[in-house]
C-alpha cells in the first residue's frame, strides 16, 4: 500500500500543470490546476486531486521590459515605443482569452499552456528581439532582455465571490458581477474607520521652503476622455488600455507634442497653466453602459460601469522640508504610481486611497469603505527630485525621485515643486455582504490582467507652465507664502 501511495505521489509530481479559467462573480477568474499524470493509469485522479486541491483565482503576469530598460536612443525611441505598446496589448489580449476559454481548459488540461501561455511568450520574444535591434542600431545592445519574454499565471489573493455570501451567482440582475468579471471583489475593501493613523511627515529643517501654489482646472466636467497615454506610448493609440480622465491642457492624446502642448488649450484659471493633469476614472459598477462599452480600453477590455466625476480637484504644489526648490524645466513628464503593481509589485506603486475626516489613514492596497457623510480621497504625491538634466526618461521614471524619510533628494538630484494631486468623489459605500448587489462597487480602470485593484491607481503629468508663472510659484514656495 505504502508502495503504490508513494508511486502515485511521484506521478503527480511529474504532472504538467495546467490552469483551468472558471468565470466568476467578482473575482476575475478560478483557476484549478489540472495534472496530466506521466502515469496514464493516475491520470484521471490525480486531474480530479488537482481540482479540489487548486482551486484558485488568477491573472497573467509578465516581466515589464520598459521597467527595465535603462537607456534608450532618441532615433530609437519611436519605435521602442511602439514596440512596449505591442507587449501590453499582448498580455491583455491574452488574459481576455484565458477568462473566454474556461470550457477549452476544462476539456484539455494541456489548454492554457499551449493555446495561450506558450504563443503569448512567442509574440512577446518577437517583440523583444525588435526592441533590441532597433536599440542596437545606433547603440550597445541591451543584455538580457529575451529572459523577459515568458510569462506565468498568478494568484490573485481573490476567494471566490470575493469571501462573501453569495458572490459569483447570477448574472447582472441588480447585482454586481465585478468589472466584466475581473474586478474588484470584496477584500479589496476595508472599512476606513478601522485603519489605524498612519499618514506621516518631515519635519521640517529651518531653511525649508513651507509656501504652497494652487492652480485650479477643474474637474473634467467637459468630459474629454480617451485611452492613451503619451507618457508611456506616444503615437499609440488606446496605449493605455484604460480611460483616462483630463484636467488642464486640452490637446492630450497619443500623438501630442510639446508644440502641440504648447498651443493647446488650458481648463485652469490661471492660463500661464497650460500643464496636463490626467489620471484613470473611477466607475461604478451599476450596470451602466458608458460611451465605451464597446470600445478598446472601455468595456471590450473589462473596464465597465458608470464613469464617476471628481466633486472636487485640488493640484498644489508644496516645498520640500530640507531647503529650498528650483523651477521645474518645461514639458517635465512625470508618472506617479505603477498602473500594473498587482503583477509588477509594489517597487514603484504610490496609490493613497481614504476618506474625507480620516486623511491621516491612507491605504495603498484596498479601496476604502468611508462612513455616511464622508467622501471617497484618492491622493497622488508626485515625485519632487530631479536629475538636474531630463525631462524625461527611458523607463520614464529614472529622471525624477523621491526624498527620502527626512525629505532629502538623492545625490545628483535637486528638489522641485512637488504636486499634490486630491480627487474627491461622492459615492456610496458598496455593500460587501452580498458582494455589492445592494450597492455597488466602485473600481479604478486598469489594464484587464491587473484585475482592477486599489494598488495600481496612477498618476501623469506634464508642466507646461509658462516661464513667468514658474518662477512666480518658485518663489512662493521658497519665501513661505500661499499664492492660491
Amino acid at each position: 500500500m505504502r508502495r503504490n501511495t508513494r508511486r502515485r505521489s511521484k506521478a503527480a509530481r511529474r504532472a504538467i500543470v495546467a490552469t483551468a479559467a472558471l468565470a466568476l462573480g467578482a473575482g476575475g477568474l478560478v483557476t484549478a490546476n489540472m495534472y496530466a499524470s506521466a502515469d496514464a493509469g493516475d491520470s484521471q485522479q490525480s486531474d480530479t486531486r488537482g481540482r479540489e486541491l487548486s482551486a484558485r483565482a488568477s491573472t497573467i503576469d509578465c516581466p515589464d521590459v520598459g521597467q527595465r530598460l535603462s537607456a534608450v536612443p532618441q532615433r530609437a525611441r519611436a519605435e521602442v515605443d511602439r514596440e512596449l505598446a505591442l507587449l501590453d496589448k499582448q498580455v491583455a489580449e491574452a488574459y481576455q482569452r484565458l477568462a473566454g476559454s474556461q470550457r477549452a481548459i476544462q476539456q484539455d488540461a494541456n489548454f492554457a499552456q499551449n493555446a495561450i501561455m506558450g504563443p503569448l511568450k512567442d509574440k512577446r520574444t518577437a517583440a523583444i528581439d525588435r526592441i533590441s535591434i532597433a536599440i542596437g542600431r545606433v547603440a550597445a545592445t541591451p543584455q538580457g532582455l529575451e529572459g523577459l519574454a515568458t510569462c506565468t499565471l498568478k494568484a490573485s489573493g481573490n476567494q471566490p465571490g470575493g469571501g462573501q455570501p453569495g458572490g459569483g451567482q447570477g448574472g447582472n440582475q441588480g447585482g454586481n458581477q465585478g468589472q466584466n468579471g475581473n474586478g474588484p471583489v470584496a477584500a479589496d475593501f476595508v472599512d476606513i474607520t478601522t485603519v489605524q493613523p498612519n499618514a506621516r511627515t518631515p519635519r521640517p529643517a529651518r531653511n525649508a521652503s513651507k509656501g504652497l501654489f494652487a492652480t485650479k482646472c477643474g474637474v473634467n466636467a467637459n468630459k474629454l476622455y480617451n485611452t492613451d497615454n503619451v507618457i508611456v506610448a506616444p503615437g499609440v493609440s488606446n496605449g493605455a488600455h484604460h480611460t483616462h480622465d483630463y484636467v488642464g491642457n486640452q490637446a492630450n492624446n497619443a500623438f501630442a507634442d510639446n508644440n502641440t502642448f504648447a498651443r493647446g488649450r488650458t481648463t485652469c484659471r490661471n492660463q500661464g497653466d497650460k500643464s496636463t493633469y490626467y489620471w484613470p476614472v473611477l466607475r461604478l459598477q451599476d450596470g451602466t453602459r458608458e460611451f465605451d462599452a464597446d470600445r478598446q480600453g472601455g468595456g471590450a477590455e473589462g473596464n465597465t460601469g458608470r464613469i464617476l466625476t471628481a466633486k472636487k480637484v485640488t493640484l498644489e504644489y508644496v516645498g520640500n522640508p530640507r531647503g529650498k526648490v528650483v523651477a521645474m524645466p518645461r514639458f517635465l513628464r512625470i508618472i506617479t504610481g505603477d498602473a500594473k503593481a498587482f503583477s509588477n509589485g509594489t517597487a514603484n506603486a504610490n496609490a493613497s486611497w481614504s476618506c474625507t475626516g480620516f486623511e491621516n489613514r491612507q491605504l495603498k492596497d484596498k479601496y476604502p469603505i468611508c462612513p455616511q457623510g464622508s467622501d471617497v480621497v484618492r491622493t497622488s504625491t508626485f515625485q519632487s527630485c530631479w536629475d538636474g538634466k531630463n525631462a524625461d526618461s527611458a523607463n520614464h521614471r529614472s529622471h525624477v525621485a523621491f526624498t527620502d524619510a527626512d525629505g532629502r533628494c538623492p545625490k545628483g538630484f535637486v528638489a522641485i515643486p512637488q504636486l499634490v494631486q486630491r480627487l474627491v468623489y461622492d459615492v456610496d459605500a458598496p455593500s460587501l455582504k452580498d458582494n455589492g448587489k445592494t450597492r455597488p462597487f466602485f473600481a479604478v480602470d486598469g489594464f484587464p490582467e491587473q484585475l482592477h485593484k486599489p494598488v495600481t491607481d496612477h498618476g501623469d503629468f506634464i508642466n507646461v507652465f509658462d516661464e513667468r508663472v514658474m518662477k512666480q510659484m518658485v518663489r512662493c514656495i521658497n519665501t513661505g507664502r500661499t499664492c492660491r
